[in-house]
């Protein structure tokens, strides 16, 4: 493995920081408002502008090319300002990377370049339900072949950017004959399907700027050529998708736990107490070095799983290592923050809040760090079976 970047992926690198320094971290607090909506969404235009959209996706659908360890680096500078920013670049590239792997090549010309280019906003994945979350293989949205067409009901919970998707990634069961996970298929459903109702926004602790809606199917009837891959084998994608998916949270909890230590670690050198600065009190520059040596772990850990992944070797294990690691990380580290700051990390007149909220759904979405022990542990016995 090569462990320095590329010229090309330190260019992007320092695309992502620059774009993330000028125009995310001004606005980033406002963003959070209904009323920065309008913003928020100009900035996801711009970095599809940069070609931030499709970083792994072919040039020939309007994609960057640039593949997984610069998508990634690329996800940690964007989220050092704004997580809600990130996980729609991260959801996006997925989207188009999804395709790009089964979809027809009609489907890759209809989605992906709008993606990329920014006149879709974002695309979304329908998956998680009420009693489906950490287990994909329970969804009950049903999916029934009528002629030429397949018609879906069902609802789906917990939909990133699914308020100004173009359109959405659905699961649905295809089969009920079939034993649990093996009768799902996949399909592609635009947004403004008259069958498909986006419901009220959830209010979240954190990321607030990306929406997160319910999404209702009744009766939403899609062509044939709407399925995505082949006929009841959706579990299968949606296991490749959250593995990849993994990737994008790790490396945007990296930069979320990334901005806030680095922020504190500024405000110790600063802040007085005692007659001296707090960075000067051994307790502090253990607390430092601890959580720097920690961030580098983690680092070195998400580069290792996009390496993998663009080389095509098995990373299942590699990813959900990352994503445990980092995701526990980010939130250790926005604690650590906050407690070197003392009263003044818990005012939302510095960052520190926004930060620790942010990071907090990092261990929960796209699989729980429980859920990312249970892979790790499977695929470690797997080798001594």
């Amino acid at each position: 493995m090569q462990l320095a970047l590329s010229e090309e992926q330190s260019l992007i690198q320092e695309t992502a920081r620059r774009f993330a320094e000028t125009e995310l971290a001004p606005v980033a607090a406002t963003l959070e408002s209904p009323a920065g909506r309008p913003v928020y969404l100009a900035k996801l235009k711009q970095l599809a502008e940069l070609g931030f959209m499709g970083l792994n996706v072919d040039p020939e659908y309007g994609g960057t090319g640039a593949g997984v360890v610069a998508f990634s680096v690329a996800m940690t500078e964007i989220a050092r300002a704004c997580a809600s920013t990130a996980v729609a670049m991260s959801v996006n590239n997925l989207v188009c990377e999804v395709i790009q792997s089964i979809g027809t090549e009609a489907q890759k010309e209809a989605y992906i370049p709008k993606l990329c280019s920014g006149e879709f906003p974002c695309g979304s994945f329908c998956l998680s339900e009420a009693g489906a979350g950490s287990d994909p293989s329970r969804v009950s949205t049903r999916a029934v072949r009528d002629g030429q067409d397949w018609i879906l009901d069902g609802t789906k919970m917990w939909i990133s950017s699914a308020e100004y998707a173009g359109f959405f990634v659905v699961w649905a069961v295809t089969d009920a004959t079939a034993p649990s996970g093996k009768g799902i298929s996949c399909f592609l459903v635009d947004a403004d399907n008259p069958g498909v109702t986006i419901g009220k926004a959830e209010h979240k602790m954190g990321q607030r700027a990306s929406s997160t809606n319910p999404v209702v199917f009744d009766d939403c009837r899609v062509p044939a050529s709407a399925m995505l891959g082949d006929e009841n084998a959706g579990f299968r994608i949606a296991v490749g998708e959250l593995t990849g998916g993994r990737i994008g949270i790790a490396s945007l909890a990296l930069g979320v736990g990334a901005a806030a230590i680095d922020f504190a670690r500024q405000y110790v050198t600063e802040r007085e107490q005692f007659g001296q600065k707090i960075a000067e009190f051994q307790g502090i520059q253990f607390m430092l070095a601890d959580t720097y040596t920690e961030r580098e772990a983690g680092r070195l850990l998400v580069m290792n799983a996009a390496w993998m992944k663009e080389t095509g070797q098995p990373y299942m294990q590699a990813a959900s290592m990352a994503k445990l690691f980092c995701s526990e990380w980010a939130n250790r580290a926005c604690y650590t923050a906050i407690q070197l700051m003392g009263g003044a990390g818990y005012t939302e007149e510095y960052p520190l809040e926004r930060f620790a909220r942010d990071a907090r759904v990092t261990s929960i979405y796209e699989g729980t760090s429980e859920i990312q022990r249970v892979i790790i542990s499977r695929e470690l016995l797997k080798e001594v079976s």
